[in-house]
């Protein structure tokens, strides 16, 4: 029979397997899922509501398939199925405010999911709750025990307690059911209630008010505690007083002694506290009853009369220095002649809680170790008051101060000192003197030293006219200084650059002096050239001369120069500019030299070519020109011959009025008609050929006469006209002939 069930179970197993493997081969599709609420989506709580979905599926499978239902209520599943069937209800009976919200159905097979619509249900009304109590009378101080409750309410709730309409508390409960305590204060009845709120759905309100349940709340008279004081009446210090408190038995019962914020005596029956009293002792004194946090007390008033009054510790003088006696003193007033005298009074003077004197009177002197806390003690009818302590520190006697430049000390500007004296109480009073001459005064209260402006000084050597002095009321007298001593600084005076407005050659170096009338050293010079900082030619030095050369200036080194100078971050001061110019080299000056020569060479060569080229068609011109015609003569006249020439052209060519040695002569008409006609009238001799067999020399008288442009020559034989022309011709021709024989 086992066998045949094993076999039956290997089978379903297998049936299984191959029912999943088929299901998952089938083809399907989810085509929609619906949700729905009825009776609808808003309702009154209590309402049973049942939340439908209902889902499609289209698939190939002859077997139907497995859904899983999934219902959310605002994202969070509150209820799941798996079934075979297309339609899941979920109920909410009966629905309260926590089912309120925004649902929705989820549908999954196998693989494939879908979502139905979004349905809000809304739930209105609240259940009205319970409240009940423990106990409904209660002493004073006592808790109550109330218990709210909601049965059939869900989710978590806030509960709300009451007592006479006012809130004393809330307490969130993830039941509809909760228990809490409450303190009761008042002496007189109350009345509790409480109501709720759903914490999920704080927009539906809060539930109606439980009926109200009264509690009556007893009054714990009978632990109020009683107070004597014996003796009551005339307790002055010294006297023992008794103070008791009592009270009737009560169980859990503490009983207190206190006077102001302190705690005099505890116990938990009824007791009697002992004490010897001073003055300080009146006051308000009471007994305190406390059960719970209930308190019952009652009060009483004791007033002590002083013995003698508290001491009092004096030094003199209030003041002292080391080296000077003071004196301390104690002393006390007596408030009751009728108790004691004032010789019972007995005085113990300490210093740091330590006797020194059994005495009422302390002397000594001042130095380090009499400083410190002192106090004094009276002692009368086993009372002992102390004094307020008195803190005594011996000052100090200001020492010889020293007088110190804080800054650099430089001549004509405003600088500043300082007074200081190592040892002295503060505080000490200091004097700036010049010349032995108050200039100013200060007072140091925090530190040992005063500082002083002094406006300038002229020159080095009125820094040593200052002197302080410091005081601080002490038995010695005013401690001075020694004189200042300190560095000065003389500022640089105005440069002066050289040489100034000077030519150097090209190629030569150039040494550029500044120079200063006075200035503390070290000097710092530097070189500027058209405003343009010399790379390299700042220098520091300790002289009123500064130096800095040019190494073989060029001519676009030329130009304005000037130097600046200071000292110790002074005033910077700037020379006047100095123009330096910048000559060419020799060599230049030569080179230029000689091609100035080579260029006029060569002009005057071109020019002697051009002149020679130009004179050939001028001669020839000159030459027709110079053609004679034969003149006409009057009858009984002398014979003039004339010839016109051009003096300007003749001069050019020959460098004088003649060609070739000769003059150019005219035949003009002579005797005493020759100044009558004019110019017009002369006429040019014609050129005749000459005749080689007349031979006849010619005797001429040749005087020249310059008239303007025309030179005459008169001939002295009258006769001899053809000879002459005859001559002038073969002059003429021989001119032509030696002209035309270089070329």
């Amino acid at each position: 029979m086992s066998v045949g069930l094993l076999w039956l179970g290997l089978l379903h197993i297998s049936l299984s397997a191959l029912w999943q493997v088929a299901d998952t081969q089938a083809a399907f599709t989810i085509d929609q899922v619906t949700l729905t609420v009825h009776p609808g989506n808003d309702v009154a709580s209590g309402t049973n509501v049942i939340l439908r979905c209902e889902t499609k599926v289209s698939h190939s499978h002859p077997q139907p398939l497995t859904h899983t239902f999934s219902f959310q209520l605002d994202d969070q599943v509150i209820y799941s199925k798996n079934t075979s069937d297309s339609v899941v209800e979920r109920g909410l009976s009966p629905a309260r405010v926590s089912n309120s919200g925004r649902y929705q159905c989820i549908v999954r097979v196998f693989d494939k999911t879908k979502t139905s619509n979004s349905q809000a249900l809304k739930v209105t009304g609240f259940q009205v709750p319970m409240l009940k109590v423990k106990y409904d009378i209660v002493s004073e101080g006592d808790e109550i025990n109330a218990t709210c409750s909601a049965q059939e309410e869900t989710g978590t709730l806030i509960f709300f307690f009451y007592v006479d309409n006012q809130e004393v508390k809330r307490v969130n409960s993830a039941s509809n059911t909760v228990t809490t305590t409450l303190a009761m204060q008042k002496l007189e009845d109350i009345y509790l209630h409480c109501n709720y709120m759903v914490l999920m759905q704080p927009t539906a309100g809060i539930s109606n008010e439980s009926k109200a349940v009264k509690v009556t709340v007893r009054d714990l008279h009978e632990i109020t505690p009683q107070i004597h004081i014996s003796p009551k009446e005339n307790v002055v210090e010294g006297d023992r007083v008794q103070i008791q408190c009592k009270v009737q038995n009560h169980p859990g019962l503490e009983l207190f002694l206190t006077k102001g914020f302190t705690v005099l005596y505890k116990l938990n029956t009824n007791f009697t506290h002992s004490l010897t009293v001073r003055a300080e002792d009146s006051g308000e004194y009471v007994c305190k009853a406390e059960k719970g946090s209930v308190q019952k007390k009652t009060v009483c008033w004791l007033n002590v009369t002083e013995l003698f009054s508290k001491p009092i510790l004096r030094m003199s003088p209030d003041q002292v220095f080391e080296g000077e006696q003071f004196t301390l003193t104690c002393s006390s007033a007596v408030s009751s002649l009728d108790k004691i005298k004032k010789v019972d009074i007995k005085y113990v003077l300490l210093k740091e809680d330590r006797l020194i004197d059994s005495r009422a009177n302390y002397s000594a002197t001042a130095s380090p170790a009499t400083n410190g806390k002192y106090s004094c003690m009276a002692v009368a009818k086993g009372v002992t008051k102390t004094s307020q302590p008195l803190h005594s520190k011996a000052k100090v006697p200001v020492s010889y101060p020293v007088i110190r430049a804080v800054e650099k000390v430089i001549v004509g500007r405003p600088f500043k000192v300082s007074c200081e004296a190592e040892n002295g109480t503060l505080p000490i009073t200091y004097t700036l003197l010049k010349d032995h001459v108050s200039v100013d005064e200060k007072r140091a209260e925090v530190a040992h030293k005063a500082l002083f402006s002094i406006n300038s000084i002229s020159h080095p050597d009125e820094i040593y006219r200052f002197t302080c002095q410091a005081h601080n009321q002490g038995p010695s007298i005013r401690k001075k200084s020694q004189f200042l001593r300190a560095d000065v600084i003389v500022p640089v005076s105005k440069p002066v650059l050289v040489p100034h407005d000077f030519t150097v050659t090209e190629g030569l170096d150039l040494t550029l002096i500044c120079t200063v009338q006075k200035g503390t050293f070290p000097i710092t010079y530097t070189w500027y050239h058209k405003s343009d900082m010399i790379p390299f030619s700042t220098q520091e030095v300790r002289s009123l001369e500064g130096r800095y050369t040019v190494k073989a200036i060029k001519r676009d080194q030329r130009g304005d120069y000037y130097c600046e100078v200071s000292n110790y971050d002074t005033e910077i001061k700037r020379s006047f500019s100095a123009r330096i110019g910048v000559s060419l080299a020799v060599w230049k000056k030569a080179l230029i030299g000689m091609f100035c020569i080579l260029l006029l060479v060569a002009i005057a060569i071109v020019l002697t070519v051009f002149l020679k080229k130009m004179s050939k068609p001028r001669i020839k011109k000159q030459a027709t020109e110079l053609s004679v015609k034969p003149s006409r003569p009057k009858s009984g006249d002398p014979m003039r011959m004339s010839l016109t020439l051009d003096i300007e052209d003749n001069t050019a060519l020959n460098g004088t009025p003649c060609v070739m040695g000769r003059n150019v002569w005219s035949e003009h008409v002579s005797g005493s008609d020759s100044d009558d006609h004019t110019d017009e009238d002369s006429e040019l001799v014609q050129p005749q050929d000459a005749d080689p067999s007349r031979d006849v020399p010619v005797k001429k008288i040749i005087e020249p006469e310059y008239s303007g442009q025309h030179t005459e020559v008169q001939v002295s034989t009258p006769g001899d006209s053809e000879q002459a022309e005859g001559q002038a011709a073969l002059e003429y021709a021989q001119l032509n002939n030696s002209e035309q024989e270089p070329a």
